[in-house]
């Protein structure tokens, strides 16, 4: 089922260096990320977000008959976000970065062919139950994944809104999301080639990790099996702590104070040499 051309929000750049498609989180709507966009912009990276199918500005509402998944996100949605933005922006390179699952699917989109001279992403893993430090979240995250199918066919979509996780949410969506928690992998995703892992392991844009000290969300061993997907060039990992990001370093609080962020974004895009870059010193949490 095609969806409606996704809206974009753009924060222009004077004089841009490079323009960035940015994805957001799960449930998120672009609008949030109107500060980071307006905080890139002022480095000279023209910014543009990406809105959902079923979120924020995008009509499209999930439900029974309106059903998407991975496959309608990357073969039709962010293709079209990411042509939008080649005709809003020509001759800069473009990158492409995303927070959460946008990380993931910036990195999927890649791989399935979306031009990237560079790749970030922002407390962004894979969300393999095993990755998670304590027994106590691993079987939270786990059991909540094994749900998920019954769940979201009982309903006709996935009722975010009520659980207090994401929003409302198409159902195939998240039983997309609920095999990559059971397996670790990208694979046997419906509608999507079979050798997305491999097609990952050939990706080698040279890519910038985000991370923040206190996102139980994403612990490192998360961020760490994404990366470890990729062949990347060069990868750069930067963590935040309450000290330098002014902000609980959290999955989310970050987004009302992401000058840190975008000032690394640029900083690093801007050292890369043909060659690759040298890596930012990690804090320690």
């Amino acid at each position: 089922m095609p969806g409606p051309t996704p809206p974009l929000l753009v924060e222009l750049a004077a004089p841009p260096r490079a323009a960035l498609l940015w994805l957001p989180a799960l449930g998120v709507p672009a609008r949030k990320y109107r500060p980071l966009a307006e905080a890139l912009a002022a480095h000279g990276v023209l910014c543009a977000v990406h809105e959902w199918r079923g979120t924020g500005d995008c009509p499209q509402r999930p439900g029974r008959g309106r059903d998407w998944g991975y496959r309608e996100w990357l073969e039709e949605d962010i293709p079209a976000s990411v042509a939008a933005l080649a005709a809003r922006a020509p001759g800069l390179p473009r990158l492409l970065g995303g927070h959460s699952i946008g990380g993931q699917m910036a990195l999927l989109a890649a791989a399935l062919g979306s031009p990237a001279a560079g790749l970030v992403v922002a407390a962004s893993g894979v969300p393999d139950w095993r990755c998670f430090p304590r027994w106590s979240e691993r079987l939270a995250v786990a059991g909540f994944a094994l749900a998920l199918p019954l769940l979201t066919r009982l309903f006709g979509h996935y009722p975010g809104d009520r659980l207090g996780f994401a929003g409302r949410e198409a159902g195939q969506l998240m039983r997309d999301w609920a095999r990559t928690v059971r397996t670790g992998r990208y694979a046997g995703l419906r509608g999507l080639p079979e050798d997305l892992e491999a097609r990952l392991a050939r990706l080698d844009a040279p890519l910038l990790g985000l991370g923040f000290c206190d996102d139980w969300l994403v612990p490192e061993a998360s961020w760490a099996a994404l990366v470890g997907k990729t062949r990347a060039r060069t990868v750069t990992l930067q963590w935040f702590d309450a000290e330098s990001l002014g902000v609980a370093p959290d999955h989310f609080a970050w987004l009302r104070a992401p000058a840190a962020p975008a000032a690394a974004i640029a900083d690093w895009w801007q050292r890369q040499p043909a060659a690759g870059a040298a890596p930012v010193q990690p804090l320690n949490c």
